[in-house]
């Protein structure tokens, strides 16, 4: 019987217990999932950050670390942590991105506040651009990034996309490197943020490089809050370089109360929402990746350490 431990906050195993053990029934798997095994007993840590586990060197007989989470920054350097890595990328999680990404791109590029906020009721019949005639750029060329790069394309936004390694994405613009950023960057009208948080992307988007973008541009993030240096976007914003910014994810969450991010005019704030695993689609991504690994195949997603994801 395999052994797999359920190591995430407490709250999150009703939500996750039946999908998983339904998943593993799919396998063809037999698997003994608990959130209290024993650590010398379990063949495979089902992980999210805040759990209850942070020190795995008692892990001596897993397999692997299985995270329910996309982003791997609270964990990868964790030195504890000797057995293979998988972070969770599934159908929901992109889905929800690929929904959130395409909903904020579409109110900024068809000026939807100005109708959506307008007390004084002014006409002003302002027709945007068609969508091709739109410059959308997304750092970070991932499974999210790039899911969300084809279906801008397929509104006919004219995508551009940026990778620290060259890709090529049918339909998409793609740049690459140090020198590919700067130009990536000077014809982001609309710039979304989907890059990982390493130590290369950590105030990625300082005041240098928000200046590269075009005046009158906006920013979202939905990546990870520290890739974006607070006080330089405010001041881009202040200055009136930036028209807007739509903010997922924060350097801390909740966003405190008191932060500036709260009453600016140009800031919406959405409250880590834009993608979330959901445990029906995660849960046949744990399965597999067991199944894998019990029959000697490839895991999925396996986390290069060196890279950070």
């Amino acid at each position: 019987m395999i052994k797999a431990l359920f190591s995430a906050p407490i709250d999150k195993w009703d939500k996750y217990e039946a999908p998983l053990h339904a998943a593993f029934a799919l396998k063809g798997l037999q698997v003994d999932l608990s959130p209290d095994h024993a650590a010398e007993d379990v063949d495979y840590v089902i992980y999210s950050p805040h759990g209850p586990v942070s020190d795995f060197s008692s892990f001596t007989k897993a397999k692997a670390v299985l995270s329910l989470w996309a982003g791997v920054e609270k964990i990868v350097t964790n030195p504890t942590l000797t057995q293979p890595l998988c972070r969770m990328v599934d159908a929901g999680l992109e889905e929800g991105m690929i929904e959130w990404v395409a909903g904020h791109v579409l109110r900024y590029h068809l000026g939807m506040d100005a109708h959506i906020v307008n007390p004084d009721h002014h006409w002003v019949p302002a027709v945007p651009p068609l969508a091709r005639r739109r410059k959308v750029t997304l750092l970070g060329l991932g499974a999210l990034g790039a899911a969300c790069a084809k279906t801008l394309a397929s509104l006919r936004f004219d995508v551009s996309g940026w990778s620290r390694r060259p890709k090529d994405i049918a339909g998409i613009t793609c740049f690459s490197g140090d020198d590919g950023l700067k130009e990536a960057l000077e014809r982001a009208e609309i710039l979304v943020l989907l890059l990982p948080l390493t130590t290369e992307t950590e105030n990625l988007m300082n005041a240098e490089r928000l200046g590269w973008l075009p005046k009158g541009a906006f920013l979202l993030n939905p990546g990870r809050g520290a890739l974006v240096d607070d006080e330089a976007l405010i001041s881009a914003l202040d200055t009136g370089h930036l028209a807007g910014a739509t903010l997922d994810v924060f350097r801390e969450e909740p966003l405190p109360q008191d932060h500036a991010f709260w009453p600016h005019p140009k800031v919406t704030v959405t409250p880590h929402i834009a993608s979330e695993t959901r445990a029906e689609t995660a849960a046949m991504v744990v399965a597999e990746n067991i199944r894998r690994s019990e029959a000697g195949e490839p895991l999925l997603y396996l986390v290069d350490r060196t890279a950070g994801y």
